[in-house]
């Protein structure tokens, strides 16, 4: 066999252990919803990897038609507990009920925003929940794009669920 101008190299593969995501819901009540509240849910975590240093959740709507990924929600930092509570505060740097940062959404706005598809519609929501072995360093207010850049390399595990909202 002639000799190739490459040489081989192996390639390790770790297996990511599946973080568990679960709502309270499978459809959104209104407390969470533009018609309620725009109250944050809870957000129940399980099988943690015990090297996880943080958290970080990205709430996606890919039913609008403008964009594939309309993100009504970007926090980072939470720590790695079973439970994120609901009712985070629209702030860039929460202390309560958790700390965490929150990041710029394409509304424009910080904070979560609640499902607010138009009348007769169903949107599914997709809740993508990183478990990462970082703080990230990085400032409230920052957007998606700078998120995932900066979970690039630090991301332990991954989880999603899903919450359909109609109205």
């Amino acid at each position: 066999m002639p000799d190739l101008p490459f040489s081989r190299t192996t390639v390790m593969i770790t297996m990511m252990t599946p973080l568990e995501v679960t709502l309270d819901f499978l459809e959104f009540p209104p407390t969470y919803t533009c018609d309620g509240g725009n109250h944050s849910p809870r957000i129940t975590l399980a099988s943690l990897d015990p090297g996880t240093a943080s958290i970080a959740v990205m709430l996606f709507n890919p039913f609008i038609k403008t964009c594939c990924s309309f993100t009504p929600w970007i926090i980072w930092n939470l720590p790695p507990e079973p439970v994120i509570p609901d009712g985070i505060p629209r702030e860039g740097t929460v202390t309560a009920p958790v700390d965490a940062v929150q990041g710029m959404t394409d509304y424009g706005i910080i904070g979560y925003t609640g499902p607010c598809p138009p009348q007769g519609e169903t949107h599914r929501y997709q809740f993508k929940v990183y478990g990462l072995d970082a703080m990230l360093a990085l400032p409230a207010g920052s957007d998606k794009h700078a998120l995932v850049a900066a979970m690039k390399g630090h991301v332990l595990q991954f989880g999603e669920t899903v919450a359909l909202c109609t109205r």
